[in-house]
């Protein structure tokens, strides 16, 4: 049996294997991809985390493996099915295997939240995608647009204007989210168009995306766009389906811990995404990790 499982191989469950390794902890991580790095790997460029201005999302998140590697770290490659609290045991039910540790650190991450509009499912991956760095290169020379006014549409519609002919950035309010220089970096662009005040209602097309409907909430009115292909960037939804019975979690689906990462269930942790907090960005990810395990070393 495990001291600790970690159950997510992203930015939180790696910070927590190296504060995990460091302190001696018998562990392990599971991830159901072999590829660690969560949602930075769909990350064109990352320029804000300390001391590794501009890399790439691939880039960190294989220096963020290669740390854990180095420290010999355990990874398992395996879906889990479901989690079961036995008090002073926990039962991670794999399709491989069952795991068996003293506690749980769950850095599962969050995944891309849907318009819910016509079309979306039935033109996903034909012209529908909520990942640009994925996906831009299908539309090279082509028009596209980008749904969302965050950091990640921001983030999506500049790395799209550097291989498209036009991109549209469509947002429902009439100002972005983003911080401030992507904002700049974004109104620099000579081939991006923004369209205010809007929402998608559909996406048609016939086995590609063609058109979508756009209904401008103070005009109140609706009309077509010609387009080649549409990423959705509108949020995230964390991915707590594993654990929503066994611990306490907001209204979205977010789990309720505090610094410490502890839930309402003892010893199960929060990592990451999933947590329910203010800010959700690599850096806090990998504090979470850190602080995760160092609640589970003062517990054991």
């Amino acid at each position: 049996m495990y001291d600790v499982l970690i159950i997510g191989a992203g930015p939180a469950g790696l910070g927590a294997a190296v504060y995990g390794a460091r302190a001696g902890l018998s562990m392990a991580v599971i991830d159901q991809s072999p590829i660690s790095g969560g949602q930075v790997l769909n990350t064109y460029e990352v320029d804000n985390y300390l001391g590794l201005m501009g890399e790439t999302g691939g880039g960190i998140s294989e220096k963020f493996r290669a740390h854990a590697d180095k420290l010999g770290t355990e990874f398992i490659v395996d879906e889990i099915k479901s989690l079961e609290d036995q008090g002073e045991k926990k039962i991670v039910h794999g399709y491989e295997k069952d795991y068996e540790a003293k506690a749980l650190i769950l850095a599962t991450g969050a995944s891309h939240s849907k318009l819910g509009v016509p079309g979306e499912e039935e033109l996903s991956g034909m012209g529908v995608s909520y990942c640009a760095t994925c996906d831009g290169a299908f539309f090279k020379n082509r028009t596209v647009a980008v749904v969302g006014g965050g950091d990640v549409a921001v983030e999506d519609a500049i790395f799209l204007s550097k291989i498209c002919n036009k991109v549209y950035l469509i947002h429902r309010r009439d100002t972005l989210r983003a911080v401030k220089s992507l904002q700049e970096k974004l109104f620099a662009k000579e081939n991006v168009e923004f369209i205010w005040d809007s929402e998608v209602r559909e996406i048609c097309g016939t086995n590609a995306v063609e058109k979508i409907v756009l209904y401008n909430k103070k005009e109140q009115q609706t009309s077509e766009l010609e387009i080649n292909g549409i990423f959705i960037a509108v949020g995230v939804v964390p991915n707590t389906d594993l654990c929503k019975n066994l611990v306490e979690t907001d209204e979205r689906g977010y789990i309720k811990a505090g610094e410490d990462c502890a839930t309402s269930c003892k010893g199960i942790y929060a990592a990451g995404d999933i947590r329910l907090k203010p800010m959700r960005q690599i850096i806090t990810a990998v504090a979470d990790g850190a602080n995760a395990v160092n609640t589970v070393v003062e517990s054991l």
